[in-house]
């Protein structure tokens, strides 16, 4: 049995949907544990009792005695244990472009949308006081830094994609692992003219899976 402890609204809902795709594909039972973030919007503490890091995802293998955690990590180890037809695993042809995305979508995607999040943090949260002080170093790291690596690194993926139903090839985990951080960017009305992503969410949300993940989980952004 896979056990998946599920944190709403994070980067937990790539592992559920794969595990969705799994069980659509070849009936791999799993079931999930849902927990809720704290008033300060982070991860419970309950989640350091089942891995050290504390977050989400956590994916319990009991098959094989197995407790792990990054997404990344976590859709290699899914796709290498259970995809047992290779359907959502690249082919020889396609494992630099889906091994080069995978990592691209956390170490280059992820970062400014972070520091986005937690600058607009500072702003909102300093006391009152020194706030417009605090707004006004948010707004220059925006135009220095984060505004210029987001348009570079969605711009990236967007012109990959122009002449691409997926990322590498077929569907595979490399898709699962980069829709989150485009989605994030899409529900702050940030895709502007990058109509190649805008049309590859389309595709990514019209497959059964991702539904019935949705479902099980709830929406990522609301």
């Amino acid at each position: 049995m896979l056990t998946l402890h599920h944190l709403n609204q994070s980067r937990s809902f790539r592992i559920l949907w794969l595990l969705c795709e799994l069980n659509a594909l070849y009936g791999i039972p799993f079931k999930v544990i849902k927990h809720e973030r704290t008033k300060s919007h982070l991860a419970p503490k309950e989640l350091t009792d089942i891995h050290p890091m504390g977050k989400a995802p956590i994916l319990v293998d009991e098959t094989r005695g197995r407790t792990l955690a990054e997404s990344g990590f976590i859709i290699e180890y899914l796709l290498r244990h259970y995809d047992k037809d290779g359907k959502l695993s690249p082919t020889d042809e396609t494992w630099e472009d889906y091994a080069f995305w995978l990592h691209f979508s956390e170490s280059s995607m992820m970062p400014p949308l972070v520091m986005r999040l937690i600058m607009s943090k500072v702003a909102t949260k300093s006391p009152l006081l020194v706030r417009p002080i605090a707004k006004k170093i948010a707004d220059k790291v925006e135009s220095l830094v984060i505004q210029g690596n987001i348009a570079q690194s969605f711009g990236l993926l967007n012109a990959h994609l122009l002449d691409k139903d997926w990322i590498a090839g077929d569907f595979t985990g490399a898709d699962v692992q980069a829709y989150f951080a485009v989605k994030a960017l899409q529900s702050r009305g940030g895709l502007g003219r990058w109509d190649s992503l805008k049309a590859w969410l389309v595709r990514c949300e019209n497959r059964s899976a991702y539904r019935q993940a949705v479902e099980q989980g709830g929406k990522i952004f609301e």
